[in-house]
Order: C-alpha cells, then structure tokens, then sequence
C-alpha cells in the first residue's frame, strides 16, 4: 500500500473534521500556548524598547558628571543639593570644555521656588542650566526662544516655561514677554517648551529654566548640582569620560571626587536586565505549550482506542507500521500548525491591545520569539504524539477490526 503526501493530508484533515470537539480543544491548548509566548515576550521586549527610548531621549552620545564618589556618598539633603565635601563649580564646567571631544557641555543646578504673575502663583521647580541644554537634551520650543548664549557665570532675568506653568499663571492670555516673580527675583518670559518628558526626574512641562548665574544666585549657592556633556561621537564617550576624571582629579588636589556615568553603561545595564526578563518570561510561558504537548498526548491516545478499527482496516489493506505511525503523527503535525497559527494570530491580536491601551509602550513581540515559539509547538505536538503513534502500529489488524 503506497501513501502519497496527498492522501495522507487528505487523511489527516478528515480525522480532525471527524471530531470536531476533541479537534476544538487541542487546537485551543496550543494556540493559547502559542499567544502566551507572543504576548508575554512583546510585554518584555515593549518595556525593554520603552526604556531605552527614555534613556535616548536624555541625549545623544551623553556622559553625567556627579558630585561625590558613588562607591561613598550617601544620601542626605546636602548631597541631593549638590552640597558635598568637594562641590562641582561653573568653573569646572567650563574646563570640561577644553577637549576636542567634547561638542558641549551643560552645568545644572535644580531647586524648588514659589513663583506668581499677577494674582495666580504656585510652587514649581526651577532649573538652572545654560543655552546648550537644549541641544544636548533634544528638546523643542513651541514659541519664543531658549536661554541666552552668555557666560556661565552671567546671571540674566529670562525665563522658558513649560506648558503647564504657561497654562496655570496665564491662562488664556499671552505668556511671551510677560514678568513673572520666582522667589524674590522678577524673571521675563522669552520662551515656552514644547517637548515632553522627564528631566533628572522633573517633569519638563511642569519646570522654568532660568540662567545657571540666575539660579545660584536665587538659590544662594556656588554649587553645581550635575554637569551633562555631549562627546562628538560615539567613539569618543570614553576618552571624554577619562578626560573629565583626569581633568577634575587635576583641579581637585588629586582627588578622585566626582562619578563619571556614561549614557552607554546605563543602557546596556538595563539592556541586559530586560532582556533576562524577555527571555524569563518566553520560557514561563512556552511551558504552557509543554502542557498543551501533554494533552495532545492524551487525547491522541484515546483516539487511537476510538478509531482502532479503522486503523485495523488500513494493516488489513496492506499499512506498514511506519505508514501508521506516518499517518498519525501527520495528522498531529497538522493539529499542532493550525493551532500555532492561530495562537500567533490571537498573539498578535493581545499585543495589538496592548499597544492601543498604552500608545508609548511599543509591545512587539521579537522575531525570534514568534518562530521559536511557532517551531516549538509543531515539534511539542509531533513528539507528544509518537507514543500514541507507536501503539497504533502495534495494533493487531484482526483484533483491531474485530474491536478489541
């Protein structure tokens, strides 16, 4: 009895139309099993992108300099001030500047002010920094300009509000060129931010930046709370990293009193932290598709039992056992496709929810995981089923036909 590839999908395809609710079932285990993997790694792997696009955001080819040596600095209300034992100065900013690596660089001092126009006021955060913050950070003004190109150590009344400042001390009037009162100091709006986001914490549409000078002096301190700079490229994120240790160890006695955190070593520790999770979950998940193997097991089995006087008909007609077992094992291959496919699809679908519930999560699931998952379901289904295949083999044809 010769079996070609026609006859047995034919074959295969009436035996899972034949019975229609054990059919139903299986191709429900497996599906599900299948979309687990889709959803929960395009969870993994939409937290991963979400979180280094936050991190690109902060700016391109960045390196943070920090007051305080982190293997030593505690946390107290000094520190989170900038005020440590060796204080980072707007001097120090400006001979960070002396490399032909660094594009610019960015001091910054952040504090919190009362700040009022007319009758209206509120407490808002206020952050001190210079004309290049913008660039570094990729930020965009909706009207008006940005802080003056001036010396760092020129304090000057101007002003860039966020959206939401504009909104709650103005209203519906016009912001541009109008005098507000931060703290005791009058400051004249010349710019309102258009971006979104969070800057070292602080919501960018909630803050005012004023001048670095300005801000030292409503604040009452010569201390630079960090120090961002941009290097030219890429490739020199480390010898700038290394310039600015040594020029700072230089200008402070020979103490190494300053952390240098490179954007790149942020991202790759999180990178690495977030893939571990993708992976994690991917495999908690393809568990269930173990599960699903072990019910087409079962189910088989019992077929097996119900249609044993079928197969008996085909050993009568001439079947080897290894045609059985061929016949048997297509017709769980073709079980186990159909239900992949369709728990891709149903993947698919819950990430697309995902996606339409939180609009910045970007929740696609990784290719590899989607073709792992589909391979490893066709071969849980096939594998599953050799035992049920081997017995129908080894089924006596006239006891099978006979019903026994």
């Amino acid at each position: 009895m010769a079996l070609h590839s026609t006859d047995i999908a034919w074959f295969s395809w009436g035996a899972l139309r034949g019975y229609p609710t054990r059919t139903f079932l299986m191709l429900i285990a497996m599906a599900i099993g299948v979309s687990a993997v889709v959803v929960l790694t395009s969870l993994g792997e939409g937290a991963r992108l979400y979180v280094m696009d936050r991190f690109a955001s902060l700016g391109t080819n960045l390196v943070i300099v920090i007051p305080g040596r982190s293997e030593t600095a505690g946390i107290n209300p000094t520190t989170m001030m900038g005020e440590t034992p060796r204080d980072l100065t707007l001097d120090d900013a400006l001979a960070l500047t002396r490399s032909y690596n660094v594009r610019r660089i960015a001091p910054i001092n952040v504090g919190s002010a009362d700040v009022s126009h007319l009758s209206r006021s509120r407490e808002v955060v206020v952050l001190g920094t210079n004309h290049e913050m913008l660039a570094i950070r990729h930020w965009e003004l909706t009207q008006g300009k940005f802080l003056p190109k001036i010396d760092l150590d020129r304090a000057s009344s101007v002003a860039v509000i966020g959206l939401k400042i504009r909104d709650e001390l103005f209203g519906a009037k016009r912001a541009m060129g109008k005098w507000i009162r931060i703290g005791d100091r009058r400051f004249r709006v010349i710019g309102i931010m258009g971006s979104e986001g969070r800057s070292i914490g602080v919501d960018v549409q909630e803050t005012i930046m004023i001048p670095i000078a300005s801000a030292q002096q409503l604040f009452n301190t010569s201390s630079v709370f960090r120090i961002l700079v941009e290097a030219k490229t890429r490739d020199a994120i480390e010898p700038v990293k290394q310039f600015i240790i040594d020029t700072l160890q230089e200008r402070h006695q020979g103490k190494k009193d300053v952390t240098v955190i490179t954007q790149d070593a942020v991202l790759e520790t999180f990178d690495r932290i977030l893939g571990a999770l993708t992976y994690a979950v991917g495999g908690i998940a393809a568990i269930s598709l173990a599960v699903a193997g072990i019910l087409i097991m079962n189910v088989m089995l019992v077929a097996v039992s119900q249609r044993s006087a079928e197969i008996g008909l085909l050993k009568a007609l001439g079947a080897s056992p290894g045609q059985i077992i061929i016949l048997i094992l297509a017709e769980a291959f073709l079980l186990s496709s159909l239900g992949a496919i369709a728990g891709y699809l149903l993947g698919q679908f819950g990430s697309w929810l995902i996606r339409y519930a939180f609009p910045v999560f970007p929740a696609y699931a990784p290719v590899w995981a989607v073709v792992i998952a589909l391979v490893v379901a066709i071969i849980t289904g096939l594998l599953f089923s050799l035992m049920p295949a081997r017995r129908a083999a080894r089924l006596d044809p006239v006891q099978a036909l006979s019903g026994r």
